[in-house]
């Protein structure tokens, strides 16, 4: 078994504390882990896990809107079965469901950084 790269590994320590029922975004997880990552590279990190961290819940990363993976339907399936709801347009509803970010001892033990700040309307009914 090979090492995960060490932003790799970060990534992967941040996105273990995501509980079940909560999803954040990649873009959320590369600006707590700081240090250069960007969204891509949380995206990078999340395909190459598989021996370097299997427990990983890769599920619960999603995009800024809630927009699932390209494994939408194991990723829906799996997020509905922690008790995410989604829109009618297939979207995570983030306003219900987007994670905090890690306790605060945990970050700072591990210095990663706050979330970014975020404004999640609700979706607004269509009258027509």
């Amino acid at each position: 078994m090979t090492t995960a790269p060490p932003l790799y590994a970060r990534i992967y320590l941040l996105c273990r504390q995501i509980p079940p029922g909560q999803v954040t975004s990649y873009g959320d997880v590369a600006a707590m882990v700081g240090g250069g990552c960007d969204a891509r590279t949380v995206g990078e990190a999340l395909r190459a896990m598989g021996e370097h961290a299997p427990d990983v819940p890769w599920q619960r990363i999603v995009s800024q809107d809630g927009a699932i993976s390209t494994r939408g339907l194991e990723q829906r399936r799996l997020l509905e079965a922690e008790g995410v709801a989604f829109d009618r347009r297939g979207r995570a509803l983030m306003v219900h469901h987007r994670w905090a970010g890690p306790d605060m001892a945990f970050a700072a033990a591990h210095r990663f950084g706050p979330p970014p700040p975020h404004d999640d309307a609700p979706e607004q009914l269509e009258l027509f």
